[in-house]
């Protein structure tokens, strides 16, 4: 089992590191606070209640800055470590971790310049911590934290906000579950006016977490006594109440001993009428070792739920890093490398979409199967094969002499009259595919995760897909115009050949009917006219059916060349050109590219430092022999 210095010396040991790393309670909303689950004895008092004698005599040292008003501005975390009988005492602070400081007084000077180099010496506060470390053969094994005394005015240029700020800070430490609160008020004055009990009871209500000390017992009017207090008839809380007495002002300005000054505490007790009976359980030795003692149970009840949050928090850290991405390397070819994958990553997904892997591919389907045909359709062949263009269009084609039996000249040209409405379906199919492709390029990139670090490496790729769709539409707009011009520039010559046998049965697949567009009336036409009209409505019947025959040939090699000259060579060549200027660029280059988002970096460097702070924290837990 571990021994009372292992556990205590282990939540130093992870409350230093705390600190050096940016953790020193309240969190960021990120990530948890590991300093806020680590069991602390916070010691709060108001200003003049002998809060700094206190932690003195406790320590057996003069260490601390005295003076009016606020003297304590920053939080200060005092471990003690106990050593072996006729050991040198010393001390060392966390933010020079390397220099031992045997002379006290010095340590005083290091606690004043400390809290001004981060709150200047305006007299305001500061919620970082300085963190002392005193070893010594005249302490007990106990982690303290001072925190600023309490006050109810501000003084000598002090903001009106002052008042408020300490109470915050100290409020802050004090409801965390997990802080024991050394609330201390002096013994003559009425504990009902005692700041520090007044905020303990507000956020320990039941007493369980609270220390009662009574400071000044020898100041106490002749004839008074603080029994009520000090026996729990004034107060009641769930431990003990305990006296103390600190040295006079007198022997402060003398520099009496502290050792003397405890000596003389004990004998003040063992042979007082009033407090006689509670000399054993009274003094600032018996409070140090009261503190200890629970201190060392409340850290072995903790530590199943500490762990806990160290290897949840970990877990948690390491998930976000791989989210975030690890740092970048500033070698040119690693950088080359790294952004070969992220495009091939960017390239991956837009395939799935292509594919059926993610939706939006299935939109290029819909252009094919709905968009162009529905286009197809509304194009305007019953204006162009009308009674009345057939006529005009076939008489100017003969010119001063009628054709004799077919006109042939007549044919073609409504024939390549009506071919020419294609090209606008063909083209509003290739621009239907691209607008399709775009979107699916600009969601892809909305979906590498990898990408997301790097803005200015997502507008490059944009870029460049974007430029290369544009691109492969320009070729596909080129051939499906030539699909359009080769169904006009030769005809299909079976077609007409089988017209005098074939043409009644084959009707008219295109639903274009001259009879139903003439609404001229033929009766009482000349038997010359009636054939004249027969005649026309035979040749708009004739073109028809061959137009909708090119209608079919094109509804399916239109997507045939859409496809092959827009999609698959967006599936397989949309970053090619990007991949041969990348090649071309220098390390600098390359290092612009991939400019993280600020933010993302100070992110993963946030993280970072957490996850460094969480294992150190985890190898301290695994080397304490009760863990295991």
């Amino acid at each position: 089992m571990a021994t009372m210095e292992s556990l205590i010396g282990l939540v130093n040991r992870i409350q230093r590191a705390c600190t050096a790393l940016g953790d020193y309670g309240g969190g960021d909303n990120a990530f948890s606070s590991l300093w806020d689950v680590l069991p602390s004895v916070a010691v709060v008092g108001g200003q003049s209640s002998g809060k700094s004698s206190v932690l003195e005599s406790i320590v057996g040292r003069d260490f601390l800055p005295r003076g009016s008003g606020i003297v304590t501005r920053r939080p200060l975390v005092l471990q003690l470590q106990k050593l072996e009988d006729g050991q040198q005492e010393y001390a060392e602070f966390g933010h020079m971790p390397r220099r031992k400081f045997t002379d006290f007084a010095l340590v005083r000077k290091e606690i004043q310049d400390e809290t001004d180099r981060i709150t200047g010496k305006s007299r305001q506060i500061s919620p970082v911590p300085i963190h002392l470390s005193i070893y010594s053969p005249h302490v007990v094994n106990l982690t303290l934290i001072d925190l600023p005394g309490l006050t109810k005015v501000a003084v000598d240029g002090q903001p009106e906000s002052i008042v408020e700020d300490i109470e915050n800070m100290v409020r802050s430490y004090i409801e965390k579950p997990n802080c024991i609160i050394l609330a201390i008020s002096p013994a003559n004055q009425d504990i009902a006016t005692s700041d520090a009990i007044k905020l303990a009871r507000e956020v320990d209500a039941s007493g369980e977490r609270t220390f009662g000390v009574l400071t000044k017992l020898d100041l106490m009017d002749k004839g008074t006594n603080a029994l009520d207090v000090l026996e729990g008839r004034a107060y009641r809380l769930q431990h003990p109440w305990v006296g103390i007495v600190n040295r006079s002002q007198a022997e402060i300005n003398k520099n009496v001993d502290m050792i003397a000054a405890r000596r003389k505490e004990r004998e003040y007790f063992a042979s007082s009428p009033d407090y006689g009976h509670l000399s054993s359980k009274m003094g600032s030795e018996y409070l140090a070792k009261l503190l200890s003692k629970h201190l060392e149970s409340t850290i072995r009840a903790r530590i199943p739920s500490i762990t806990s949050l160290i290897n949840k928090s970990i877990d948690e850290i390491e998930s976000e890093l791989d989210h975030l991405g690890r740092p970048i390397s500033v070698d040119a070819g690693a950088q080359l490398y790294t952004i070969l994958e992220l495009c091939r990553a960017f390239d991956r997904i837009f395939k799935e979409h292509l594919d059926g892997g993610r939706p939006g591919g299935d939109r290029i389907y819909g252009v094919f199967d709905n968009q162009l045909p529905a286009a197809l359709r509304k194009l305007p062949f019953d204006r162009h094969l009308s009674m009345q263009n057939v006529r005009k269009i076939v008489s100017e084609a003969d010119g001063y002499q009628p054709h004799l039996i077919a006109p042939e000249q007549g044919y073609r040209r409504l024939i390549e009259g009506a071919l020419n409405y294609f090209r606008g379906p063909a083209e509003a199919s290739v621009d239907a595919v691209h607008f399709v492709l775009k979107e699916l390029v600009r969601k892809s990139i909305g979906e590498c995760q990898e990408l997301k670090r790097f803005p200015t490496l997502q507008s490059a790729i944009a870029g460049a897909s974007n430029e290369s769709l544009e691109r492969f539409r320009d070729e596909s707009k080129k051939t499906v115009i030539r699909l359009v011009d080769m169904e006009s520039s030769y005809l299909t010559v079976d077609f007409f050949r089988k017209l005098p046998q074939e043409v009644e049965k084959m009707g008219n697949p295109g639903g274009v009917n001259p009879r139903e567009n003439s609404r001229e009336n033929s009766a009482g036409a000349s038997p010359a006219d009636r054939y004249a009209d027969a005649h026309f409505r035979r040749i708009g019947s004739n073109v028809s059916s061959y137009v909708n025959m090119v209608s079919d040939t094109l509804r399916n090699s239109v997507p045939k060349a859409v496809v092959y000259c827009q999609v698959k060579e967006a599936k397989q060549n949309l970053l090619n050109y990007f991949y041969t200027q990348i090649g071309k660029k220098e390390g600098k280059q390359l290092a612009e590219l991939l400019d993280e988002d600020p933010a993302l970096m100070e992110r993963r460097q946030e993280a970072s430092k957490r996850l460094e702070l969480y294992k150190k924290a985890r190898d301290e837990v695994d080397s304490v022999s009760w863990a295991r």
